[in-house]
């Protein structure tokens, strides 16, 4: 197998925000990659990441004015989920995770997870990273993870959200849709695919949707101004299952963003307080169970 790529760091020189973070605000979705001494990337990976250890992202939270967060372990450290947990232990309490879980994962490994702070599991459904899913491996393990209230967190193609559905209306477990269902800002909030995504979301009440990925969605670049249109329908169609995030370090972009650019971008697309107060604060607390 040829060397996975490596791919492009996150902006080293951040700056302060203008807009000002309510307390406790919570950066829902967000890597820790490595150290790569400490915890070696994945063999089989798809790309390789420079280092972005809890450090880091550390000073990026004091930067930002962050107070919370959930990690997402990434797919280049496979099923090794401890650059997650070991941030947790760290946290006293600010950090919550989200784990890759293998179909095969022992009951006591589950168990182990939980009481580490995880709260759910990851499965990625994107062609251009060759990760097909195995779907009755996937419903194996959304059935093992019941008994601990954990939901899955599901990273999905625009035009597949229609195709999923009817399966995702009927898993027993809350679901998580990331980066806005990777809607691209060169669709219209009226586009076919975007609108399955409304739809999913006013119809099912375990359904919610990360309002992250700006970046990532923009055709234009800083300060994703086209993006905000469909952050804006998101965030007013189900205010109280929304959730935002940096994605920091931004893996497998070509253009960084500065992370002050998407913190700015708040008020465009929630420019009510209480708004603001239910995706920064009171929505993680209560999808993720941090303390009050």
């Amino acid at each position: 197998m040829p060397d996975a790529p490596t791919i492009a760091g996150p902006d080293p020189d951040t700056r302060t925000p203008h807009f000002v973070l309510p307390a406790g605000a919570c950066d829902a979705h967000c890597h820790i990659f490595g150290p790569a001494s400490r915890y070696p990337y994945a063999p089989g990976r798809s790309y390789t990441p420079p280092d972005a250890p809890l450090e880091m992202f550390t000073d990026l939270q004091n930067r930002l004015g962050i107070t919370r967060a959930v990690i997402v372990n990434a797919s280049c450290h496979g099923d090794d989920n401890r650059p997650v947990t070991d941030a947790i232990a760290q946290s006293d309490g600010r950090y919550r995770g989200i784990a890759n879980v293998s179909p095969d994962i022992s009951d006591r490994a589950l168990q182990d997870l939980h009481e580490a702070g995880i709260d759910g599991c990851r499965f990625t459904f994107l062609k251009r990273l060759g990760q097909a899913m195995d779907m009755a491996a996937f419903h194996s393990v959304v059935e093992r993870i019941v008994p601990f209230g954990w939901h899955v967190d599901l990273y999905l193609d625009p035009h597949t959200v229609a195709e999923f559905t009817p399966m995702l209306t009927r898993l027993p477990v809350r679901y998580v849709i990331d980066h806005m269902g990777t809607a691209a800002a060169t669709d219209s909030v009226d586009d076919p695919n975007f609108q399955a995504l409304l739809a999913l979301l006013r119809a099912d009440e375990k359904c919610w949707v990360k309002v992250t990925g700006l970046e990532r969605s923009s055709a234009t670049g800083a300060p994703f101004d086209d993006a905000v249109p469909l952050a804006a329908k998101l965030v007013e169609t189900a205010s109280a299952r929304v959730l935002w995030g940096t994605d920091w370090p931004h893996p497998n972009l070509k253009r960084m963003p500065n992370d002050a650019d998407l913190v700015d971008l708040i008020p465009r697309y929630a420019p009510d307080a209480a708004v603001r107060q239910k995706l920064l604060v009171d929505n993680p607390t209560a999808l993720f169970g941090f303390a009050l």
